[in-house]
């Protein structure tokens, strides 16, 4: 019995990494469904030697980005993966053999993270469960701006083999995320009427500790302490960007 699988992704300047994702999805995806919200490299050609569907729109919130992406998909199932990401070749064939015979709705996949190149072991990086894969028809994604997640109408099974992550293969890459993410987490923030606490410029010293120290971080050598202590930074400058967005409104 084949079962036809709709790969869905939400893009932007991923030229870098596209191919090896497209790649990893060969002989599993009947279709590749892929969102692009203005790249200026060579993204989308080379979205479309993969023979995906492009579509366009201009980028206003995860949730709303990926519920786009998941609206154009005609397959039974779905499955979402960010441009940074590949099946391992094991979860690609635990995938095929799976779903044929499933009476799951959903499956949570495991997620192994690299950083500056480094295969992250510790840190809280492992193995992040996340559900990536659903039948279209019971799935929608729910949250805001920044923080979206798939929902699943039925029970959720786990399947064991890897995607593999390499979000940060440079410090440039790292902090050209970290400004794009802080903005958008501070102005999601400011319309919620989230105000400014001066108890974040504490919250710092707790993060590293708890990234660095109680999930073994140190074990990960020089990427694990940039980890925690970069990541550390990352809840502070958004609220520093809540406050500059407060100080701008009563300018006005």
């Amino acid at each position: 019995m084949t079962i036809k699988l709709s790969l869905i992704m939400i893009v932007k300047n991923e030229a870098d990494n596209l191919a090896s994702c497209l790649k990893s999805v060969k002989g599993l995806a009947q279709e590749i469904i892929v969102v692009d919200s203005g790249s200026q490299d060579e993204t989308v050609s080379i979205a479309q030697s993969f023979g995906a569907k492009i579509y366009k729109r201009d980028f206003d919130s995860f949730t709303l980005q990926k519920n786009y992406a998941l609206s154009k998909a005609a397959g039974e199932w779905v499955l979402n993966l960010d441009g940074d990401e590949a099946l391992s070749d094991a979860l690609r064939e635990e995938i095929k053999n799976t779903l044929p015979a499933t009476d799951k709705a959903g499956f949570m996949l495991p997620i192994a993270n690299e950083f500056l190149g480094r295969k992250m072991k510790h840190s809280g990086l492992k193995r992040v469960m996340k559900l990536r894969l659903a039948k279209r028809a019971q799935a929608a994604y729910t949250g805001g701006k920044i923080h979206e997640a798939l929902r699943v109408e039925g029970p959720v099974g786990v399947l064991k083999n890897i995607v593999t992550h390499r979000p940060y293969r440079s410090i440039h890459q790292y902090f050209n995320k970290f400004n794009f993410y802080s903005t958008l987490a501070a102005q999601s923030m400011h319309e919620r009427g989230k105000k400014f606490s001066y108890l974040q410029l504490l919250r710092p010293f707790f993060d590293f500790f708890k990234t660095y120290v109680l999930r073994l971080g140190f074990l990960d050598g020089l990427e694990g302490f940039l980890w925690a202590y970069l990541g550390a930074q990352y809840p502070l400058v958004k609220y520093v960007k809540l406050k500059r967005l407060h100080s701008l409104q009563e300018e006005e």
